[in-house]
């Protein structure tokens, strides 16, 4: 099968998916406002509360939901085959994450830009909130510790990327400030900026930069666990800081690199011609895990994710210059994501190998094409790159910068997002020294994921590809299910049809709970006591919090169809 075609069709599936299934959900079931006053503006702030362009705000959401998971994920679940894995792209995008990332981004700047969290309360019960922010705080310390244990591997296979990633910083900062100061556009100063940052590809490859030489070769403090450590010291920082500092200035960067990076698949596998050598459904050895349901928790980003309610609910509400904009950046964004993830199942099934017999030597067994995701996505960028005459080598820092820029934006917005999360868990439980000290929360926020990430075992990657993927995996699709949970109630209150919710909502709480339950049994069987009682206790959780949307669901369609009045929002203009 030509990579080709399949690009092809996949792009107008999502263009058709954009062009009128959002158009619906705008209209009849989150029924947009442009005359409503936004957060944004009611709330102004100049730190958290700022009005954006949507097409800024657009580059600063994608770029904070995509991360590395879009690409690792697909990179992993292509072991089941290249039909199921593309099949959950797709239909995922179009019919669950738009409609989840969609709808959270849109309830909330109807809620004052409250978090997903929080709205559980408004929108089920005071149960239900506290329920939902404790799943949240598991999640955002797996997607933090993840995230982190990425990129410290990716710093320690690539050297030569370190340099240029941490030349985005300043540069970034540059950026914002010029734009915030000059109240000119972001697109000229961006595009200098991302011309500059591949042009340090040059400078990182005359000046490589390693902690080997500083780090143990076992133990605590390895290289990876040393990039690590400094990862979260930097994120204690970046997520104090206003968004139009770093974080939007670096997100106007991270936009362009998405566009640049389809680019070169699409280009890349257009003139060489690249074809598809892996399996359309693959003869998994004996033992392996089955695809049901452990492709759609693999899949963790790229389909479907809860991260994204977060980043919805948590920063991008309260930069929404109009609630008319929600569809472009909140659809269009997922749009993006599942762009991101087609374009990693084609570099590891097309750019990555030549043969079958290669690819199969890649994906030989779950664990080797776990463990070789990242680095399977990096060859398959490098190798579409020199269809277009560009050297490997500097197409292999590229496609590293890709992942690792992505990924560090994520948890920029990560750490944010926990230090929102345990403060508003110490305003629950009366700790006003945690709730009113941003400095304590953004410590916590800190040092949970920062001890997950440094837990032994999964081998030289780490948990992240041993066995923490999967608990992040299932803990990001069940956030989702509950988001989509919450944003039914709220459309069913509002008299309108719930359908378009309901279906993605019952097939991940399906999922994700069948997930959670085989993964506790592997988790005890192979003795994981860390990860065993977090499985066990996200269970509990899920479930209880399933029952109470579910009354509150009933009770939502009860009053909708005996005539009750509606509640649009809190602040309407």
């Amino acid at each position: 099968m030509p990579a080709i075609v399949v690009a092809l069709v996949v792009a107008v599936l999502f263009y058709l998916g954009y062009r009128y299934y959002s158009q619906y959900l705008a209209r009849k079931v989150y029924a947009l406002d442009p005359a409503f006053v936004t957060p944004a503006h009611s709330m102004r702030d100049g730190v958290d509360f700022v009005p954006t362009n949507k097409h800024v705000l657009f580059g600063h959401h994608f770029t904070s939901i995509a991360g590395a998971a879009p690409i690792v994920g697909p990179a992993i679940a292509v072991f089941w085959g290249w039909g199921p894995a593309l099949a959950w792209v797709v239909l995922g995008t179009i019919f669950a994450a738009g409609v989840h990332d969609f709808g959270s981004l849109a309830i909330s700047v109807r809620h004052r830009a409250k978090s997903i969290g929080t709205l559980a309360k408004e929108v089920v019960n005071k149960r239900a909130r506290a329920l939902f922010l404790l799943i949240i705080f598991f999640l955002l310390t797996l997607v933090n510790a993840v995230f982190a244990v990425v990129i410290g591997n990716l710093f320690v296979a690539y050297p030569e990327a370190v340099l240029p990633i941490l030349l985005e910083i300043p540069l970034a900062i540059g950026i914002g400030q010029y734009i915030y100061r000059t109240r000119s556009a972001a697109l000229i100063p961006s595009i200098v900026g991302v011309i500059v940052l591949y042009l340090s590809i040059f400078l990182g490859q005359l000046l490589p930069i390693s902690l080997e030489g500083v780090a143990a070769a076992d133990g605590l403090f390895t290289e990876r666990n040393l990039w690590v450590i400094l990862l979260f010291a930097y994120t204690f920082v970046a997520s104090r800081i206003p968004v139009w500092v770093l974080l939007q200035p670096r997100d106007y960067i991270n936009s362009h690199q998405l566009f640049i990076a389809l680019g070169v698949i699409l280009l890349g596998i257009a003139i060489g011609m690249d074809r598809i050598v892996a399996p359309m459904v693959n003869d998994t050895p004996e033992g392996s895990p089955s695809w049901f349901p452990f492709l759609f928790i693999t899949i963790a980003c790229g389909a479907i994710s809860g991260f994204h309610s977060l980043v919805s609910s948590g920063t991008t509400s309260k930069q929404l210059d109009k609630e008319t904009d929600a569809r472009h950046v909140g659809y269009l964004g997922a749009v993006g994501e599942g762009s991101l993830a087609l374009g990693s199942i084609l570099a590891c099934t097309a750019g990555v190998a030549a043969t079958t017999v290669d690819w199969n030597a890649l994906y030989s067994d779950f664990s080797t094409a776990s463990g070789g995701s990242t680095t399977n996505f990096v060859n398959g960028i490098a190798s579409f790159a020199g269809n277009l005459g560009i050297p490997v080598s500097i197409g292999v820092i590229f496609a590293s910068i890709v992942v690792i820029s992505f990924a560090a934006t994520t948890m920029d917005t990560g750490v944010r997002l926990q230090r929102y999360i345990v403060q508003e868990i110490a305003d629950i439980a009366g700790v006003k020294s945690v709730s009113r000290n941003v400095t304590l929360a953004t410590a916590l926020a800190v040092a949970v994921p920062l001890a997950m990430a440094l837990l032994p075992g999964g081998g030289d990657k780490g948990y992240t590809f041993g066995v923490l993927w999967q608990l992040f995996g299932t803990t990001n699709q069940l956030t989702a299910g509950l988001a989509l949970a919450v944003i039914a109630v709220w459309v069913t209150r509002n008299r309108r049809n719930p359908i378009a919710i309901l279906i993605p909502l019952v097939f991940l709480l399906a999922m994700t709970t069948w997930a959670l339950i085989l993964n506790l049994a592997t988790f005890v069987e192979e003795g994981q006591w860390v990860l065993a009682p977090l499985d066990l206790i996200i269970f509990v959780l899920a479930l209880w919090l399933i029952v109470e949307a579910g009354i509150a669901l009933r009770k939502a369609w009860v009053g909708a169809r005996s005539g009750e009045p509606a509640q649009e929002s809190e602040t309407e203009s």
